[in-house]
């Protein structure tokens, strides 16, 4: 939780996640596979590395109790 550029980039990743899972919820458009081809190696990437900043964004609670 040190690297501020690590903790932005992660959490835009996340955001743009979220996004697309709100095209795919509202509308049933899937952006990523849309762009990159439904699961195509390139869009399996993308979703990894999407969960992957989720659970790095997991350890950003243990930090909400320390900053009061």
């Amino acid at each position: 939780m040190g690297n501020k550029a690590l903790d932005s980039t992660a959490l835009t990743i996340a955001i743009i996640g979220a996004v697309n899972w709100g095209l795919i919820g509202f509308f049933r458009f899937d952006l990523v596979a849309f762009l990159f081809g439904d699961m195509s190696w390139l869009s399996r990437i993308i979703y990894a590395i999407v969960g992957i900043c989720g659970l790095y964004l997991i350890s950003f609670y243990s930090h909400l109790g320390s900053r009061e």
